[in-house]
Order: C-alpha cells, then sequence, then structure tokens
C-alpha cells in the first residue's frame, strides 16, 4: 500500500489555524503520509506536525467556497483548519480520515520515525522480567523466574517470563493455565516486604455448570500460603456476573477446594461501560453553554468517576488486606485484561513508594501492563469521538491513569512526576512516534521486531533534558502507605486532560513553573549554605590545631557561643 494514493491534495495554502487559547496562524498546510503539518507563512516555521493516528474524528463544515475542519483529537484536543476552497477542503479531509484509521501495524509511524536525538539507555532493556525479579531477591527462596512460556505457547497474553511458586514446576503450569480462561495462570504481582505477604493476578477459572476441578490449580494457589496463614481472593465482578460467567463455562473457585482462601466480589464494571461513559463525559464537557446544574446532571450520569471511585475503591480493598492484616491476594476478574490489571497497578501505587517515582512508575506501567498483556491496539484505537466504534475499543488504561491521577492530587508531594507526566502518557497510549504501546501483547511486539525496528518510549522520556520537564517541583519522598479517600467530595473531573480544549490551563502551568524555580533558588542556597558551613569548620580545625586561642568575653565564657 501507498500513502500516496490516500492523499488527493499534498498541499494547501492561506490554511488558517485556530486552537483553544492561542492566536490563530495562517500558513501552508501539507498532508504526509503519517503527518499533517502546516508553516506559517509569515516566519516560515512549522506551528504544527501531528500525527494523523493522534486524530480521532474529521467534521467538515462547507460555507461558501471554502469550508472548516475541526480534527477532534483522542487526547481531547480540538484544532480548527479554515480552508478557502472547498474541493480542497473535502480532500484535505478525506485523507485525514483514510490516513488516521489505516489498520496495517507495518505501516505505523514508529517504524518510519528517524530520532533526533542519540539514545543514552535502550527502553526497551529496562524493565525486562530478568531485571524485575532482583526486585523480589527478599522470596527467591519461595518463588522463581520460569521460562515456560519463552514461545508463547501456553499463553499468548503472557511475557516471554514469569514468576511463579518455586514448588510448581512447568509441567504443572502448563495444565493450570488449560485450567485459566486464555491460559492466563496465576503469576506473581508484587511481593510486600513489611507483611510478606503476595499478590498474584490471573484469569477466572474454567469451573463451569459441572464444577470442573483443577488440583494443580488448587495446590498452586494453596501453595503460596504458610501454614495457618489466609489469603483473598478479590473478584472485580459481582457476584450475580461471576455465576452467569460459570453458566458459559467460566466462573470461580470454590472455597471447599481452595480452604484458606476467602473470596470476595468487589465489582468494576466491565471495559464496554467504560466507552460508553467516556463518551458521555465528553459530550458534557463539550458543552460549553450549559447551566451549572445540568452540567453536573450530565456529568454524574456519565458514571465516568462512579468508576474511578469503583477502581480505587477496590484497589483499597487489595491494600488493607496485604497491609493491615499480612494476607496474600490473587486478583482476577474474567479475562484479567483490564479491571484486574487497573487494580494490581494501583494497589501498589498505594503500598510501594517506589511505584511514585519515575522510574518505578515505567517499571510498574511495563510490568503490570505492557507484559502482561494488556491490548493497547485494540483498545486504544478509538477514544471519544470517532463515529464507527469497535467492539474491544475501551479507555481501561485512561481510567487507571486518571485514578493516579486522583490519588496524586490527594497526595502532590509523594509523587516523583508532576501532571504533565500523566498526560504525556495518555497522548502516547493512543498515539505516539515510539513502539512501548505499539501491539496487543509482547508475542506480537517480538513478531514485529519492534524492540530493533522501533524507540522505546523510556528511551527519550528519561534524557535529562526532557525529564526535567515532568519533575513534580513539590516532591517529598514518602516511604509510607497512601490511603486515597473515595468519598464523592474527594474525586474531581480531570480538568488539565479532558477540558483542556474549554479552560485554559496556562495560569496554573505557570505557577508550576514559579514553583519549580523557587524550589530550585531554595536547593541553591541551601546547598551554598551547607558548603560555607563545611569552609568554616575547616578553618575552625585548621585555626585549633595552629594553636589559635579563642579569645573569652568579660564574663568569662567563650565567645564561640555569642
Amino acid at each position: 500500500m501507498e500513502f500516496a494514493e490516500f492523499i488527493k491534495t499534498p498541499m494547501v495554502n492561506s490554511v488558517i489555524m485556530k486552537r483553544p487559547f492561542h492566536d490563530a496562524v495562517e500558513g501552508t498546510l501539507c498532508v504526509s503520509g503519517h503527518h499533517l503539518i502546516l508553516s506559517s507563512r509569515k516566519d516560515q516555521r512549522e506551528e504544527l506536525w501531528l500525527l494523523h493516528s493522534a486524530v480521532d474524528s474529521v467534521e467538515k463544515k462547507l460555507h461558501g467556497a471554502g469550508g472548516t475542519l475541526v480534527l477532534k483529537c483522542k487526547d481531547f484536543i480540538f484544532i480548527q483548519l479554515e480552508i478557502t476552497n472547498a474541493e480542497e477542503c473535502i480532500s484535505v479531509a478525506n485523507s485525514i480520515e483514510q490516513l488516521s484509521n489505516i489498520d496495517d501495524v507495518t505501516l505505523a509511524y514508529p517504524f518510519f520515525h528517524r530520532l533526533q536525538f542519540e539514545i543514552m539507555e535502550d527502553g526497551w532493556q529496562a524493565f525486562q522480567p530478568e531485571r524485575e525479579f532482583a526486585r523480589f531477591k527478599e522470596c527467591s527462596e519461595e518463588w522463581r523466574l520460569s521460562s515456560v512460556n519463552s514461545d508463547f505457547q501456553v499463553c499468548p497474553s503472557y511475557p516471554h517470563a514469569v514468576i511463579v511458586p518455586k514448588c510448581i514446576d512447568d509441567e504443572m503450569i502448563v495444565r493450570v493455565a488449560a485450567f485459566r480462561q486464555h491460559g492466563r495462570f496465576p503469576v506473581l504481582s508484587y511481593y510486600h516486604r513489611d507483611s510478606k505477604a503476595i499478590m498474584m493476578r490471573s484469569s477466572q477459572p474454567l469451573t463451569g455448570q459441572n464444577g470442573r476441578r483443577c488440583k494443580d490449580d488448587e495446590k498452586m494457589i494453596n501453595s503460596v500460603l504458610g501454614i495457618g496463614r489466609k489469603g483473598y481472593i478479590v473478584d472485580t465482578r459481582a457476584q450475580s456476573v461471576a455465576k452467569m460467567a460459570q453458566a458459559k463455562g467460566g466462573g470461580y473457585e470454590p472455597e471447599a477446594h481452595y480452604p484458606q482462601w476467602r473470596r470476595i466480589h468487589q465489582p468494576v464494571e466491565r471495559k464496554q461501560a467504560f466507552h460508553d461513559s467516556l463518551i458521555k463525559m465528553v459530550e458534557a464537557s463539550s458543552d460549553a453553554t450549559a447551566s451549572m446544574d445540568k452540567w453536573l446532571s450530565k456529568l454524574e450520569s456519565s458514571n465516568w468517576l462512579t468508576h474511578v471511585k469503583d477502581i480505587l475503591t477496590c484497589a483499597c480493598v487489595v491494600a488493607q488486606c496485604i497491609d493491615k492484616e499480612g494476607a496474600s491476594v490473587l486478583v482476577h476478574g474474567s479475562e484479567g485484561l483490564d479491571s484486574t490489571l487497573q487494580i494490581s497497578s494501583l494497589a501498589q501505587l498505594i503500598l510501594d513508594h517506589d511505584c511514585r517515582t519515575v522510574s518505578g512508575f515505567e517499571a510498574l506501567i511495563e510490568r503490570e501492563w505492557l507484559q502482561a498483556g494488556h491490548p493497547f491496539r485494540s483498545r486504544c484505537a478509538k477514544s471519544a469521538f470517532a463515529i464507527t466504534k469497535h467492539r474491544q475499543e475501551s479507555p481501561v488504561f485512561l481510567l487507571f491513569l486518571d485514578s493516579v491521577w486522583q490519588i496524586w492530587q490527594q497526595f502532590p508531594c509523594s509523587f516523583e512526576f508532576n501532571e504533565d507526566f500523566l498526560i504525556l502518557l495518555v497522548q502516547h497510549a493512543y498515539s505516539s512516534p515510539y513502539g512501548t504501546f505499539m501491539c496487543d501483547c509482547e508475542r506480537e511486539r517480538a513478531s514485529h521486531k519492534l524492540s530493533k525496528r522501533t524507540v522505546s518510549l523510556w528511551s527519550y522520556m528519561n534524557r535529562p533534558e526532557i525529564l526535567q520537564q515532568y519533575l513534580n517541583p513539590m516532591y517529598d519522598p514518602n516511604p509510607a502507605v497512601i490511603w486515597p479517600s473515595v468519598a464523592p467530595q474527594s474525586l474531581t473531573l480531570w480538568s488539565g486532560l479532558y477540558l483542556r480544549s474549554q479552560v485554559d490551563i496556562r495560569p496554573e502551568q505557570e505557577a508550576w513553573s514559579e514553583i519549580a524555580k523557587i524550589r530550585e533558588y531554595d536547593k541553591e542556597l541551601r546547598s551554598k549554605v551547607t558548603k560555607l558551613r563545611r569552609q568554616l569548620a575547616s578553618l575552625e580545625k585548621e585555626g585549633l590545631m595552629a594553636g589559635v586561642i579563642v579569645p573569652s568575653t568579660e564574663d568569662g565564657h567563650d565567645s564561640s557561643e555569642h
């Protein structure tokens, strides 16, 4: 396929671009295979460099001899292009619509991206399972790194290496995988150093209506608990939903066969409901004429913040089991690809201060989302504005980042990264020049050789000059467990993301910039004071060694006290 067949009008002059809270710009619009580029005619600089994959929908409005295009992007940014010729307007719109909906992953921009910087650290190698297992060295006597899935045959959506109980051999794991939906057998997700409790995640067992058993599965799950210790199976489905799944061949772990485990149903909605809520929430946010009552009513009826509350509540239940009771936890819903990963990752964010650092959060996303097989390509194909929807699309990862932001705004000094860091992750999950969020699992990434043919987002992000933009100036490392409030009054709409086309966030950005400058000045001042104290201490020491006598005051006290 050639991109040229989609581009009928590659260049249009005298195009006026309008963006919220920016001055209008007139320039030349160019349509390339992957980008929409607008160069200012006034000073010959590029004012826009937009990936076609970032566009969720294109609205055409013809008026007179010309027309207007409204590009609604997946990251909730609106861009308006005024084109003087109606025919050119329609041609450009058709090109963008076709180029933004190419489904062939081999034509994605990351394969064609040419770097403008030297790679200091290869992000593809930064968080490999072998390196991450070193973080769990305290439990290495009971757990091991297994390569049973090295060819992705046991579980297509799992990584090549997983952490499993040392007492369970690979042959047994293969039998357990056959008992779990999509082969997603229980694996270690987190080890809590203080309570020695662990968290595992998996998909649902295939018990079915006949109560099918798998003694290997029972042995594997029961083996992680010591004598007299208890554990919790946190099912992210309502009990009625779990029973309906049982009627279709799925199910849950009966307590008779898992006697040391207590099952808790902590319902989180399914992925289809998330997408409907996002559309309603964004529609409410875009209505600038709504009264306060109508706006609040629309926001409430969208159920978006209700989903955030349910996810945070479930994560807090898991964290409490581990931290307060010292109990191990197994988390699963149906497939273990969506709500399961939301809960397992948020529980770690609550429990482990390392996950609140930049590097720790990147590792968390790699471990609990990318390597764990969340289907980014399927879930993030479209956002809130697309007319045609695929059945697999859902803002699951967006809801996770929204939940992180809710915790971040309740504990603003406990995170090393700022709000812009989270927004950047939203943007790259939906459209990116880097290969990190491409494909649906590690098996697909390996088949397309992404680590060889594309650049990792982390290679770009972790360069000092880039990372500096995303650091929180108020960060004060907090080793404690943080417990977010899930009260309705504590949860707010993430205006910095969803309302960027309705609310001017520049004053807030300027305020954060000033805070950063003040903190930097404070650090420099403290450094200078420390240096001066060391110099004075050194001089005093040298003076005493040279026999210098410190004169006394008239009352006989050492003058150094004054």
